[in-house]
């Protein structure tokens, strides 16, 4: 179970996604349906210059069993086309197949729906191993359809060059992004360690852009750091991601400094896009008490709850939780739990707000249907979608004074818990 995010080096989205299940469209078996070939011509007035009649289906064909009723009309077009149209020869039939998928998705409400082609899968599958050639950045498609970056990766070639949270990708080496779809220009930045890549950026409040060049590198991804000194009274963790061994590394943190005479605990969730579902539920185990709620999952027709198990590490431990706007899906639902359970205090920002479940189902071109499949509750049922408020709200235009504030809010009341 894996949720999902985009990194320029790179990933996808700013969302968790579920177990992969695949969508099987049998197309096998035919009817006796054919078109009406009984068609009277048109008229001599009429401005074509030959009489018109409805071309036949040929009566090897028919529409599958397994297609519904509704869908016979879009079968019948595929087959005329390919049976009849003068340059069927040079018909590109995995275009024509990604072109209807896309055509099927446009009419569907959803703003993540989308449909991964070949290429973009295969890049999208690169799960969080740890490690990936690129320019190291979280990103993100805005509604307006512009790329956004959601946080560099901390020492990344992203961030020694400049780019922020927050800024907008214009363009790729020259090639504009505007109508591309998120893995499209991801595709574009992507690439070989030692490489080069110039990006054009417009940073937040600026009017005019910059190009900003990246030298590509390893992306070492380091998802649990201690941010305090060992042996402190209050240990400050910071969580970059939910990685597969990211519950393994917090435990061994946590571990350490409980046994050094740790008192109080900052977990540190800011610019923290999400990750690997089951990894989000095994950390809020370390903070909660056993068979408590820690997410409440909405599908079309029925609802799943997700409860702690026993593995609390610091249940008696005080907590404060940081957050900002750019927290999102995996760091959203431990801050909802924490907030509904009265675990933690919440100091920082409203939180990005990816409460929508979306699941990859591969086709089987090789591609994948991307879409909502649910929706996220906190334990006392506030949807997680359009953020969620801190308890305390710690916030600046400025945002390295915005981060120097949260975190001294955050010493002053995990200090005030434990004295």
């Amino acid at each position: 179970m894996w949720i999902k995010n985009t990194y320029l080096f790179i990933f996808f989205r700013s969302i968790f996604i579920i177990p992969l299940l695949t969508v099987v469209v049998l197309l096998s078996g035919c009817s006796q349906n054919s078109v009406n070939s009984s068609a009277e011509p048109l008229t001599p007035n009429s401005s074509a210059p030959y009489p018109f009649e409805i071309i036949p289906t040929s009566p090897e064909s028919g529409t599958p069993r397994a297609v519904p009723n509704d869908f016979e009309s879009l079968w019948k077009a595929w087959e005329i086309l390919n049976s009849e149209h003068i340059d069927r020869d040079i018909f590109d039939t995995d275009e024509l197949e990604e072109a209807a998928i896309q055509g099927l998705i446009n009419s569907v409400p959803d703003p993540y729906i989308s449909y991964v082609d070949t290429v973009s899968y295969e890049i999208d599958k690169e799960d969080l191993s740890g490690e990936f050639q690129g320019i190291g950045a979280h990103v993100r498609m805005r509604e307006d359809g512009m790329v956004q970056i959601i946080s560099p990766i901390e020492g990344s070639p992203a961030e020694s060059s400049g780019i922020k949270a927050g800024d907008i990708v214009l363009s790729v080496n020259g090639t504009s992004l505007e109508g591309m779809s998120l893995l499209e220009a991801v595709a574009l930045i992507r690439g070989p360690e030692g490489t080069t890549v110039d990006l054009e950026i417009r940073h937040l409040g600026d009017l005019s852009p910059v190009v900003i060049q990246v030298t590509r590198g390893v992306i070492q991804l380091e998802s649990v750091i201690l941010r305090s000194d060992s042996g402190n009274e209050v240990a400050h963790i910071r969580i970059t991601q939910f990685n597969a061994n990211t519950p393994s590394k917090l435990k061994n943190i946590l571990e350490k400094e409980i046994k050094l005479g740790a008192k109080g605990i900052i977990l540190d969730l800011r610019r923290n896009p999400g990750g690997y579902l089951q990894q989000v539920f095994e950390i809020a185990d370390f903070f909660l008490d056993e068979d408590l709620i820690i997410l409440v999952e909405e599908r079309y027709n029925r609802e799943k709850i997700w409860k702690s198990n026993s593995e609390c590490i610091s249940k008696d431990l005080p907590l404060v939780v940081l957050v900002d706007r750019f927290s999102a899906s995996g760091s959203e639902i431990l801050m909802g739990a924490f907030q509904d359970h009265s675990r933690a205090t919440i100091i920082g920002e409203k939180s990005f707000g990816k409460g929508t479940v979306n699941q990859y189902a591969p086709l089987p071109n090789g591609g994948a249907l991307y879409m909502s499949i649910g929706r996220w509750y906190t334990p006392n049922k506030r949807p997680i979608e359009g953020g969620l408020a801190p308890d305390i709200v710690v916030s600046s235009n400025d945002e390295q004074k915005a981060a120097v504030d949260q975190l001294d809010k955050g010493y002053e009341i995990i200090n005030s818990l434990i004295k």
